[in-house]
């Protein structure tokens, strides 16, 4: 790998870093109660709102449909997730400094498969809370669940849900396309050494 695919690949994983400065996630909610919307960010780390009280909002409805409150220390991925993301970052600078193009693949297909686990089980925690409901609760609809989107937008009853990434997801895309565009580009290298190691 040549200085720049170096320096390249060294910018694909500290892009990763955006994670812990941005929410990777958002669901946004709007019912008759709240008019103006409210918002949960779902973080690498944490789960917060757009303001001091939106989290808080989001479980007093809850509340009245039977869903569990959202709280982060109910989220064991949350503590791990940390963790991965670093572990990613340390990885893509050594791939950087080792210079291998075979590493690089290695780098970009890992992440890959980790974020389409993180994926699958964002759904299957969605799909726990909506359909996990107390039957004691205030609003009881039978036969009626309250999965919110994975992505894109969904009525439930009289709320409209719409699920988005965020600004620490382009971290995460980022990181996928500068090593793919550095293990792409890095080929030519390989070729030209080769064909002169063969005309030698």
């Amino acid at each position: 790998m040549k200085a720049y695919h170096k320096v390249l690949m060294m910018i694909a994983s500290l892009s990763l870093g955006l994670l812990f400065l941005f929410p990777m996630w958002k669901i946004y909610l709007q019912a008759p109660q709240y008019p103006e919307g409210l918002e949960m960010h779902i973080w690498v780390n944490k789960i917060s709102g757009d303001t001091e009280g939106s989290l808080q909002n989001f479980n007093i409805l809850n509340h009245y449909i039977g869903m569990e409150p959202i709280h982060a220390d109910s989220f064991a991925e949350l503590k791990i997730m940390p963790y991965i993301v670093i572990f990613f970052i340390v990885a893509g600078i050594l791939v950087a400094l080792l210079g291998k193009r075979k590493l690089v693949l290695s780098w970009v297909v890992l992440l890959m498969i980790s974020g389409a686990v993180g994926i699958a089980d964002f759904y299957m925690w969605l799909n726990k809370f909506g359909t996990n409901l107390d039957p004691s609760a205030p609003i009881k609809v039978p036969g009626m669940t309250y999965v919110p989107p994975l992505l894109g937008s969904k009525t439930l009853l009289n709320f409209d849900a719409l699920s988005l990434p965020a600004m620490g997801s382009l971290g995460i895309g980022l990181a996928i396309l500068l090593a793919g565009l550095v293990y792409f580009f890095s080929r030519s290298t390989v070729h030209v050494k080769t064909k002169r190691k063969v005309m030698a």
